[in-house]
């Protein structure tokens, strides 16, 4: 793999390969709440998130990541996205080694144990993920910060039941279960973050809409561990390294909030 996280291949070398990740756009950053900008029109056209049941969830271990891919007509509109409509087509997570660090955005600095990415693209312009991913307005991302608690997280238990199933790297599976990708979100999805970034993977395309939920969601210790255990050679003996890139800067760029 040309890319990686480790210091030969790892965020700072990627723009040798992938210019875009020098751009001026990219993602992840740290959101000062202090300093984003209230706009009213995102309170005004609420974020409709509508999900649709899988009814067979397919994971994947692409190498260095816990993947869903998704086939059900799951959508999301409103909001920063106006009146386009933008479809789930996978989500996957982001993690670190131990509690502490493993999102890729953080909020006044602060870092969470994981985070969930769920891509979606503009199916009002664009006939595919492939081709909507080089354009300015192509995907819209929503970020969902993990933190670890006490008790398991109901949305992620077969997320985590069927992890082991997928250790090595390109492995893929049908579950054999249902799942409501609805289920991994909080309870308050009205109270976001959102500005124009970039996919926090090479090749860095600056074409995402990111939406940050401020409410984060809380899984088990043992639940994270299921992701901490998966590898990222074929033989399933190395464990996929701490999985994030560190925020880069916002420069010119705003970050609007949907709440006071």
């Amino acid at each position: 793999m040309s890319w990686g996280y480790e210091a030969k291949n790892g965020p700072l070398t990627w723009a040798a390969n992938f210019p875009d990740a020098n751009g001026p756009r990219q993602s992840p950053v740290d959101i000062v709440p202090s300093e984003a900008t209230f706009e009213k029109s995102l309170a005004g056209s609420p974020l409709t998130i509508k999900y649709n049941r899988e009814p067979d969830l397919e994971l994947e271990n692409p190498g260095l990541s816990f993947k869903a891919n998704i086939k059900a007509d799951s959508t999301i509109t409103g909001g920063p996205l106006g009146d386009a409509k933008y479809k789930l087509v996978q989500f996957h997570f982001h993690w670190g080694h131990d509690d502490h660090s493993g999102s890729e955005h953080t909020v006044d600095g602060k870092m969470y144990a994981s985070e969930l990415h769920l891509v979606h693209y503009n199916t009002e312009k664009y006939a595919s993920f492939g081709e909507a991913v080089t354009h300015s307005d192509g995907l819209s991302v929503i970020g969902v910060f993990i933190k670890v608690g006490e008790s398991e997280h109901k949305g992620f238990s077969a997320l985590a039941r069927n992890a082991s199933k997928v250790k090595c790297k390109a492995s893929k599976v049908s579950t054999g279960n249902a799942f409501d990708p609805a289920s991994l979100l909080p309870n308050n999805t009205s109270k976001y973050w959102t500005y124009e970034g970039s996919l926090t993977t090479p090749p860095c395309c600056e074409s995402v809409r990111w939406i940050v939920l401020k409410e984060e969601i809380s899984i088990s210790q043992e639940q994270i561990q299921s992701m901490r255990d998966l590898c990222c050679d074929d033989c399933g003996s190395t464990p996929i390294p701490a999985n994030y890139r560190p925020p880069l800067p916002l420069g010119s760029r705003e970050i609007q909030a949907s709440f006071k």
